[in-house]
């Protein structure tokens, strides 16, 4: 159990220590993400950008994940093709589903007012979250970075089912993960104060970190 986002960042960014990163990128899956980030982030003295992804949910019932879209050109789409079939989910339906997705996270990247995506070609690259549940929106942010050149790739989360972490491996250079519980529920169920983070406190999080990796 972990009290805040917060805590649960430090932890993780001790983990991340054993690792040894050199000039890393940290990338955020917003906005849960984001307070998550902050401590290794700060500690590498690297630069915190936001990697938009969207779940790419069922008509019938939102929160059902049939996919995961990164923005970018071209845009990375993981598919859930058991999900897809169970839920009779035609190709045109998906691709329509996609591209109000995609439509989306320019409009966050715009509202957020963001300077252009940070060059990861060559370098390492490690994505943040405050928890995985199906492992969709991990995979098609570890697989975006992959396809833009990020020499490694790694992802950590503090909570996760057992399941997604051995899938998100065949994805990631390395998976940091701190709490594996067998009778995995919702993420939220692992955190004492799971409250909404706002666009204030993650524009506070990416300033703070670019002013630690100037310092640098």
């Amino acid at each position: 159990m972990f009290k805040t986002r917060s805590e649960a960042g430090r932890r993780l960014a001790e983990r991340l220590a054993d690792y040894c990163l050199r000039d890393p990128v940290v990338y955020a899956l917003p906005r849960g993400g984001a307070p998550v980030a902050v401590p290794f982030a700060q500690a590498a003295g690297a630069p915190l950008d936001l990697l938009f992804v969207r779940k790419i949910g069922a008509p019938s019932e939102p929160e059902l994940a049939l996919g995961a879209v990164v923005g970018g050109e071209p845009p990375t789409i993981e598919r859930n093709e058991e999900i897809i079939r169970a839920a009779r989910v035609p190709p045109e339906e998906f691709d329509r589903l996609a591209a109000l997705e995609i439509d989306e996270i320019a409009h966050r990247r715009r509202r957020y007012a963001l300077p252009p995506a940070l060059a990861v070609r060559g370098r390492t690259a490690v994505v943040m979250d405050d928890g995985v549940a199906t492992g969709a929106t991990a995979r098609a942010a570890l697989r975006s970075l992959r396809a833009e050149g990020a020499s490694r790739v790694i992802f950590a989360a503090p909570v996760a089912p057992a399941g997604a972490i051995a899938t998100l491996k065949r994805f990631a250079d390395a998976v940091v993960c701190l709490l594996q519980p067998a009778d995995f529920q919702a993420v939220g169920a692992y955190y004492e104060d799971f409250g909404q983070v706002s666009d204030e406190q993650v524009l506070e999080a990416i300033a703070s970190c670019a002013i630690e990796a100037r310092r640098r």
